[in-house]
């Protein structure tokens, strides 16, 4: 049966000489398709470009309840960018967050809030220009919908837990964060997109922050290891 739904991008993989596999988020969740001869042909609604890391849909699409490959009817830009596609640091980010985002959302059930936020946030970054922390404070937002953000009702307390996701009052010994990595932890967890001109991260302290925040995933997402792209971010950031 077709449908409309809106869908982000998160990857894409060669299958054949001329099909792609693509993974999306959709309003209806985690959704995989399989586009057929779209790497050979001239003609025809689907194109390749619309297919780039987090590029945001319209499509009408067939879900497939037997199968883990669904298909494509059409396809059209549902929010299309004005600064991503030629903006270098913008564009460095989005390939890190959408490899990040595969690593991250495995589960297949519909999920409104999530697809919200990364909907409503990735238009945040094409609009703005103040943009050098933003993939930081994405990934902290990003573990509300994942299921382990960390507990505030203790933040004035002087330490942190990477591995209990909560503050404490002395050294928990597993996994501490501490001295500047908590403040600026604590800076993260005071504001929203709208707030990051504020912040004032050097190349040094976002680097370690950003490093704090992917051990944060690897602890609780079974299965989850670096982004290969994390080296090509770090060096846009340097």
């Amino acid at each position: 049966m077709l449908q409309t739904t809106k869908a982000i991008v998160l990857s894409s993989i060669k299958y054949s000489d001329s099909d792609l596999i693509v993974k999306c988020y959709t309003q209806d969740g985690l959704k995989s398709y399989l586009l057929k001869r779209i790497l050979k042909a001239k003609k025809g609604k689907l194109k390749v470009a619309y297919f780039q890391p987090l590029t945001q849909l319209e499509m009408v699409v067939n879900h497939n309840t037997k199968g883990n490959l669904n298909f494509i009817k059409e396809v059209k830009l549902a929010q299309p960018y004005s600064t991503i596609p030629f903006n270098v640091v913008k564009q460095t980010i989005v390939l890190f967050l959408s490899e990040l985002l595969t690593k991250s959302l495995q589960e297949e059930e519909k999920n409104e809030s999530l697809f919200q936020y990364l909907e409503t946030s990735l238009i945040w970054l094409d609009t703005h220009d103040n943009v050098s922390n933003f993939h930081l404070l994405f990934l902290l937002n990003l573990t509300k919908h994942l299921g382990f953000y960390p507990e505030k009702g203790t933040v004035d307390f002087p330490f942190f837990s990477l591995e209990e996701g909560r503050f404490f009052n002395k050294d928990p010994k597993n996994y501490p964060v501490s001295s500047e990595n908590l403040i600026s932890l604590k800076r993260l967890l005071g504001i929203n997109f709208e707030g990051l001109h504020t912040l004032e991260f050097n190349a040094t302290s976002r680097q370690s922050i950003l490093d704090m925040l992917i051990q944060y995933f690897e602890l609780h997402l079974p299965g989850f290891n670096k982004p290969k792209s994390l080296a090509i971010l770090k060096s846009v950031f340097a």
